[in-house]
């Protein structure tokens, strides 16, 4: 499986949403340092489960299309004797 990767842009976003998420609702302040930390923890412990269930509704939708795909080709297909 490929790892989880963010761009550093992406890591500081969600680091100052998880900052701000701690003091809103759990008036906790922590440092952009910490953030970082618990933010990579979050990434590499629940990450992969939110990965995989991301590939699973892919994998579903795609399932779909291909019997949708598999109908049309029916709907069209000619009769022939050969």
């Amino acid at each position: 499986m490929s790892k989880i990767e963010f761009t550093s842009q992406q890591k500081q976003a969600m680091s100052r949403e998880l900052q701000r998420y701690l003091e809103d609702e759990l008036d906790v302040e922590i440092g952009q340092f910490d953030a970082d930390f618990l933010l990579d923890f979050i990434t590499n412990k629940f990450g992969p489960a939110f990965y995989n269930q991301g590939l699973s509704d892919a994998e579903t939708i795609m399932q779909r299309k291909i019997v949708d795909i598999a109908d049309e080709l029916y709907e069209i297909e000619q009769p022939s004797d050969f």
